[in-house]
């Protein structure tokens, strides 16, 4: 298996484990804590820039941006499946429980029923397993393009200067 299949699976399944410390500990459901999850951020760039470092001697910068781009789509079919168990399977209450939350968030913020109400109405569509999934992939591939990008400028193979 090449490391960039590796990487992607790395990606996947810490991304995946890290979800699952979300659900153990209850963290998803408390508003001071719900906005850790984003440490799979953290999570996807340290595995690609481990990742890049590993093709950088064989690979010029448009390689290795393909190669991080890769890892995080290998990464976001493992986060795809492992979102669906977790939503629909592990914590079928989830969006109930994040939508108590939410509604409590709200109210600390002095917002009244009727705003409430319309932004609850307004993200509705997005409360399903096969929809928070999907966000979870497109989210894995849209930052591994953007690091790739940027991390690929530090690790590649350098261009060798054109023979006369």
């Amino acid at each position: 298996m090449t490391t960039t299949y590796k990487a992607g699976m790395y990606i996947g399944v810490l991304c995946g484990i890290w979800q699952l410390i979300m659900g153990l500990t209850g963290w998803y459901k408390d508003p001071a804590m719900y906005n850790i999850f984003f440490v799979v951020i953290l999570i996807q760039v340290g595995v690609l820039i481990w990742g890049l470092k590993q093709t950088a001697p064989a690979k010029t910068y448009g390689g290795q941006v393909g190669a991080g781009t890769l890892m995080s789509l290998v990464g976001g079919g493992i986060i795809i499946i492992v979102s669906i168990l977790f939503t629909a399977l592990l914590f079928p209450k989830y969006f109930e429980e994040v939508r108590t939350m939410t509604i409590e968030m709200y109210k600390v913020q002095g917002k009244t029923e009727e705003e409430i109400n319309a932004l609850l109405s307004a993200s509705q569509w997005s409360q399903t397993p096969i929809v928070t999934a999907l966000s979870g992939f497109l989210g894995t591939l849209v930052t591994g393009l953007i690091a790739s990008l940027i991390i690929a400028i530090f690790l590649r193979k350098k261009d060798q200067p054109a023979s006369a």
